[in-house]
């Protein structure tokens, strides 16, 4: 479908719901560390999706093929590696920094600026980690790539790490995910048999080893709190600098990265990167996997390009919203931890990461979480505030004393019993708890503490009404 100049505009509109300076000077911080690759290929394109069966890159998502070796190669993987490694280090580099690969676990940062921090590190022990940790709510795409397309996980393993100069990859897999875990073991154990992983990776003479290594906490997604828990330290975020590629897995050079983003690239380097540039808006280049849940007619994982309208999304794979498109309420675009957009945003919202940043939230990992009228958002404001509760490792005082108050205040609040100051109460310690903290944590639970005062402000005061008559 074509983008109109409604959605056009609403893209480009100022971000209004950035609260508190300290939120603001981190933001821009963010946005300077993440400029755009040199060299970066880009496009003119105006219509987005749906994709074409030719450019989709994770052909056995739903597993109707068989996942192993044999029938994984008839699919294109493996297919002339050893003449891709053989391209060189910078070769590699080249082509996924004009690419404009953007990660996709959550934070959009450039993989080819990335992935340069460890290459220009002079050092014989570095590590590549893989993170399939997976817990944010409404997400469940890493956990399909590694049960039904094990070999492409592994593919580009090896390719980025040869072009970062690692020789060792360590795949953190969430404990639950038990049979996806077997299923990588058992492909890791048919790529040392056919020597495409080892001591002469595909006969070229490159050394490149992995191993899995679980664990099950929502914090270790975090990429610091994931390599103190892997050192067999407590899963908790740590403070930097020093950075990862400065100091990390037993004090060597590492670099973490997420699963799907490392997936596709084996694709980027067999069709180039002027193909995945010309996919999607400019710097939001490529495909990607949505999950799509909550209430929609047909929960489902799929992959479509980059910078499809939102509502075209949800219509054309979900069966649409429950009660149709006028009953929507609001939407969480990228997993539980993103700011919540309401329907009037959600029509003119492209998925990609600059649209979504400018109506004020994020991409984040394309996890889509619908709401209807027909709910009660207090009460799943308040369920999310409790999982945030839980998940705290209480370092930061501003997020350890949010996890304490919110939830027994949106408790409140679902019960009516209460007073409408205390909305002004939700809103000052969410602005509080904004850019003061060691990790995201306390981002995303601002986030929900927000969209509670802000957007269900009206709601909260009528239901203080409400329990103040029955009383």
């Amino acid at each position: 479908m074509s983008k109109d100049a409604a959605k056009d505009k609403g893209c480009k509109a100022d971000n209004k719901s950035k609260t508190g300076s300290s939120a603001e000077k981190t933001e821009q911080k963010k946005n300077k560390k993440n400029e755009p690759p040199k060299g970066m290929l880009t496009n003119a394109k105006t219509d987005f999706g749906a994709l074409k069966d030719c450019d989709r890159v994770f052909q056995n998502l739903y597993g109707r093929h068989d996942w192993r070796l044999k029938d994984s190669c008839k699919r294109g993987d493996w297919y002339r590696t050893a003449d891709l490694l053989e391209m060189g280090p910078d070769w590699i580099m080249d082509e996924i920094k004009k690419s404009g690969l953007r990660g996709r676990g959550g934070s959009g940062f450039y993989a080819g600026n990335k992935w340069e921090f460890l290459k220009a590190v002079k050092s014989k022990k570095k590590i590549m980690i893989l993170n399939c940790a997976e817990g944010e709510p409404g997400t469940c795409k890493d956990r399909e790539i590694l049960r039904h397309e094990p070999h492409k996980l592994i593919e580009g393993c090896l390719l980025a790490g040869f072009c970062m100069g690692c020789e060792k990859c360590i795949v953190y897999v969430r404990n639950r995910f038990y049979n996806e875990a077997c299923n990588l073991q058992f492909a890791m154990a048919e790529a040392y048999r056919y020597g495409l992983l080892g001591c002469n990776a595909c006969d070229t003479g490159i050394k490149f080893d992995m191993h899995i290594q679980r664990g099950d906490r929502y914090l270790t997604g975090e990429e610091t709190a994931m390599v103190n828990c892997l050192m067999g330290k407590m899963g908790r975020p740590r403070k930097r600098p020093p950075y990862l590629h400065e100091k990390g897995y037993f004090d060597h050079p590492t670099v973490v990265l997420n699963a799907e983003s490392i997936a596709v690239v084996p694709s980027i380097l067999r069709r180039g990167a002027k193909w995945w540039s010309g996919l999607g808006r400019t710097k939001n280049s490529g495909t990607k996997l949505f999950n799509i849940s909550g209430h929609v007619n047909n929960p489902c994982t799929v992959e479509e390009e980059m910078s499809m309208p939102l509502r075209d999304l949800i219509e054309m794979h979900a069966g649409g919203v429950c009660g149709g498109w006028k009953n929507l309420l609001a939407v969480f675009p990228g997993g539980l931890s993103t700011p919540l957009i309401p329907k009037i945003a959600a029509e003119e919202a492209l998925m990609d990461f600059d649209c979504l940043h400018s109506m004020g939230s994020e991409l984040g990992t394309g996890g889509i979480i619908v709401m209807c009228k027909d709910c009660d958002p207090l009460l799943i404001m308040q369920r999310t505030l409790e999982f945030y509760m839980k998940q705290t490792c209480k370092q930061c005082t501003p997020c350890r004393d949010g996890a304490i108050w919110l939830p027994e205040i949106s408790k409140n609040f679902t019960k009516g019993e209460s007073h409408p100051h205390m909305i002004d109460l939700v809103d000052t310690i969410q602005k509080r708890m904004r850019g003061t903290c060691i990790c995201g944590l306390a981002e995303g639970h601002a986030n929900v503490a927000f969209a509670l005062a802000q957007q269900f402000g009206p709601l909260i005061e009528k239901r203080i009404l409400e329990y103040a008559k029955d009383c």
